[in-house]
């Protein structure tokens, strides 16, 4: 059975928290144990999101587009988001590991999170020097260290999103 991203994935969601906003959530899987490219290169995965992409777009008015994801979905969120900055006007990193876009359009703006005391990808290593190098890369990126883990603290995943929506 295929666990690639299909259309069947995206749903309505409408924030309960302070963000009270409607937001439609494409929320794919990798076809296999992680992410195509951070098992080294771009496939399966690529090729199954764009087209759920093309099946939202289809179906729903979209104006704004954030990549977002956790560990290995960060490090893909952040290396698809850089590649598809035309597209996207967003990354949001949860504890990512690595950005290894194919190549990099637009600017999109990053947000990065990580854990001081993450064990399973360390922050001097990753966090830290990912946020660092698209800096210096001339990314407008906001980076969040937090007391904790390999882990999404849920006031961090709600300032995300109000960084990225804005409070209006």
């Amino acid at each position: 059975m295929e666990r690639a991203a299909t259309p069947r994935a995206a749903s309505r969601w409408s924030s309960t928290s302070r963000l009270r906003r409607s937001l439609l959530a494409l929320l794919p899987t990798s076809a296999a144990s992680t992410w195509d490219l951070v098992a080294g290169r771009p496939g399966h995965d690529v090729t199954a999101l764009d087209a759920a992409l093309q099946h939202v777009f289809a179906r729903h008015e979209v104006d704004r587009i954030a990549f977002a994801g956790f560990s290995d979905g960060a490090s893909y969120a952040l290396s698809l988001g850089l590649a598809n900055g035309d597209l996207a006007d967003t990354v949001l990193a949860f504890s990512p590991g690595f950005a290894a876009p194919p190549e990099q359009l637009g600017q999109p703006a990053v947000w990065i999170s990580h854990g001081a005391s993450d064990t399973v990808l360390p922050v001097a290593r990753c966090g830290r020097h990912v946020a660092r190098s698209l800096s210096e890369a001339g990314y407008q990126v906001n980076y969040e260290e937090f007391d904790g883990g390999h882990v999404v603290p849920p006031a961090l995943l709600s300032e995300a999103f109000t960084w990225w929506l804005g409070d209006d």
